[in-house]
């Protein structure tokens, strides 16, 4: 009779243990250390305010979502054989939220090899928008569109004299084609067009390069250690020019970086103000923050919750069983579908997601302002 109870009580246990295991796995590929870990954690962070809250209640289908981040240290290289284990190791459904251009291209090969999803990159390389690459779903604007809106601000600002200097990898020639476009729509050309390698560049030489050029505005494309290095290079020899840099610089952990020299910064953002509670996207987000004890959200965690956002719909529609290729047509069906006062579309022609492009700046305060 006790071994009867002792077998029932531990087959109850295992039913218990099965029925807790997260059973939706989604592998997340990126850069927790090196060049753009404050980034990247704060997107991961804000991920998991939206994923934790959906597991605390029940899940999707009743089914758990187990969140498998693992360090890419943002080299692409590491970044596809990562992938590869996760998607061959760990069976995930999708691969999602990884950081950098060259890092995402890497992953296309695998995409369609194993036919498995891309949910909510953390890059806005035209490259995953146009052609429609058909396992990616982008969950942001372009950096294109970004560089482009930059551009057009500093010349309604009556600058006509802006340098650009740009990271030597794909990610940098990408923005810089919207840098291009921006000055030939204000029948500008740039005083200072400069690339710098991603390893180890030699920003006193740059910054002494913007001072002799009588740069009024530079805008810098690169990662937020490579940045805020520029920066600090720029003051260093006395430059007084308006910086700009893009979205994948709207961390607070970019704005530690830049310590003293952070006010004034102009980042570009692609998701509404962190503090503009009239979108509900962002009031969900503030309150399941300070539900977990933190103090607030940066642009940066606006973009990984929206992200999750969008792959936990996806798994709704997917079903109770899904497959990778299920959970692709299930995110491709989405129209019009409502984040929280943005609409995400997407159809078999087009997998951009969003569009939104606005501009921040650093306050006295370190905080951005809009």
């Amino acid at each position: 009779m006790k071994a009867v109870h002792h077998l029932c009580v531990s087959l109850l246990l295992a039913l218990v243990a099965t029925g807790t295991q997260a059973q939706l796995r989604i592998g997340q590929p990126s850069g927790f250390s090196g060049a753009v870990a404050a980034g990247v954690k704060e997107n991961t962070e804000g991920a998991k305010l939206y994923i934790d809250a959906i597991n605390r209640q029940g899940g999707v289908h009743g089914q758990q979502i187990e969140l498998i981040s693992v360090d890419d240290k943002f080299d692409p290289a590491t970044t596809a054989a990562v992938a590869r284990r996760l998607i061959t190791e760990q069976h995930v459904l999708a691969l999602f939220l990884n950081r950098g251009t060259p890092h995402a291209q890497a992953l296309l090969p695998l995409l369609a090899e194993f036919r498995v999803p891309l949910v909510g990159p953390s890059t806005g390389a035209m490259a995953l928008h146009e052609p429609v690459q058909p396992w990616v779903f982008n969950v942001r604007a372009t950096y294109q569109r970004e560089a482009a809106r930059a551009i057009k601000h500093l010349a309604s600002l009556g600058m006509t004299r802006i340098a650009v200097l740009q990271t030597d990898d794909s990610f940098g020639a990408d923005a810089t084609l919207g840098a291009e476009a921006g000055l030939a729509a204000a029948s500008l050309k740039p005083v200072l067009l400069q690339k710098f390698p991603r390893e180890k560049p030699d920003f006193g030489d740059l910054a002494n390069k913007v001072k002799q050029s009588d740069a009024q505005a530079v805008l810098y494309i690169g990662s937020s250690a490579s940045v805020a290095s520029g920066v600090k290079a720029l003051r260093a020899v006395g430059a007084t020019v308006q910086v700009v840099t893009l979205s994948n610089n709207a961390s607070e952990g970019f704005i530690k970086l830049l310590g003293e020299h952070a006010r004034g910064v102009i980042v570009t953002q692609v998701f509404p103000n962190e503090r503009a509670v009239n979108y509900r996207l962002i009031k969900e987000a503030q309150e399941l923050a300070k539900a977990k004890g933190v103090s607030g959200v940066s642009p940066a965690m606006i973009e990984g919750f929206a992200a999750a956002k969008v792959l936990v719909e996806g798994l709704r529609r997917a079903g109770p069983k899904p497959t990778p290729s299920g959970l692709r047509d299930a995110l491709e069906s989405m129209h019009k579908y409502d984040i929280g006062g943005l609409e995400i579309n997407y159809g078999s022609t087009d997998h951009s997601g969003l569009d939104f492009a606005d501009l921040s700046i650093i306050g006295a305060d370190g905080k951005f302002m809009r």
